[in-house]
């Protein structure tokens, strides 16, 4: 058995409305499913879904939810050719950066910002 193909990345939202216009705008992703509490939308190779909080505890029973502001519990990395140019475009798109960008200890230039929900997302370039 092999568990390699990431389909789907559900995020537990605080508000679905400020999230999915948080994800159209920084990301330009296309919403292939939506209905009054999660959206769904399309990456290159996943799809991520965005869930109201409130729908997530039957999903991750006997787990609790954590509150929102209780810290970063994961982080998703996309890899970029520029970290500088892409930490300019989110600057107009109004996106603060959290750190960086940086140059790792690891070969990597990094920044790192978070949606409104505190999902922390990093880009990151290889350094030559």
């Amino acid at each position: 058995m092999r568990l390699d193909a990431i389909e789907v990345i559900t995020l537990f939202v605080d508000d679905i409305g400020d999230a999915k216009a948080f994800y159209q705008k920084v990301f330009a992703s296309e919403i292939i499913f939506q209905d009054e509490v999660s959206a769904v939308l399309k990456f290159s190779g996943v799809m991520i879904n965005l869930l109201a909080a409130t729908q997530a505890p039957e999903l991750v029973e006997p787990l609790g939810v954590a509150a929102p502001g209780s810290g970063a519990r994961a982080m998703f990395t996309i890899k970029v050719d520029d970290v500088d140019a892409v930490c300019v475009q989110l600057g107009s798109l109004g996106v603060s950066l959290l750190n960086g960008p940086i140059d790792r200890p690891w070969g990597r230039r990094t920044a790192a910002f978070a949606d409104p929900s505190g999902h922390a997302w990093e880009v990151a370039q290889e350094l030559r």
